[in-house]
């Protein structure tokens, strides 16, 4: 595209210019969390994504309950297409890996019904709940600590 074509798209008030201009998607990797308890449910979840536009492979882990599809797609699409061909109740993959996390066992990040080494994604992460005690709190603390050398001699 030259200079003189970019200047009469920038100065061209038609319509017609900005639409051929469309915006393709962007190749992602859409995890989903579906419930499967043998391989048949395996292969009616597989197969509900494979025929999308789009989707360039799927991977499939059971004993995870988790469902791998990467591609040019949406991951809202995808989750609807899933729920709606297998009739399971399907949603984005809630967890992370447990070493993202700061504070893995918190209440609301640590989940009992997690895969081995992932803990809850919480992205309204309340970290006032987790804040370090103030100096006035850590003095009186270790004012009565054994630790403390200089310790009060009450004890």
């Amino acid at each position: 595209m030259g200079v003189i074509d970019h200047i009469s798209d920038m100065f061209d008030c038609s319509t017609g210019s900005h639409s051929k201009h469309k915006r393709r998607k962007q190749l992602q990797t859409v995890e989903v969390k579906v419930k499967m308890d043998c391989e048949g449910c395996e292969r009616k979840v597989r197969r509900s994504v494979e025929g999308m536009k789009g989707v360039s492979s799927v991977t499939v882990e059971p004993k995870q309950h988790k469902l791998t599809v990467v591609g040019y797609v949406d991951p809202e699409k995808v989750v609807a297409r899933v729920a709606h061909r297998t009739g399971k109740k399907a949603e984005i993959w809630p967890y992370v890996p447990y070493d993202v996390v700061a504070h893995p066992y918190a209440q609301g990040v640590y989940d009992k019904k997690a895969p081995a080494g992932y803990v809850r994604r919480v992205d309204d992460y309340q970290s006032n709940q987790l804040q370090r005690a103030s100096s006035t709190e850590v003095r009186y603390t270790t004012a009565f600590s054994d630790e403390n050398p200089a310790a009060c001699v009450v004890m």
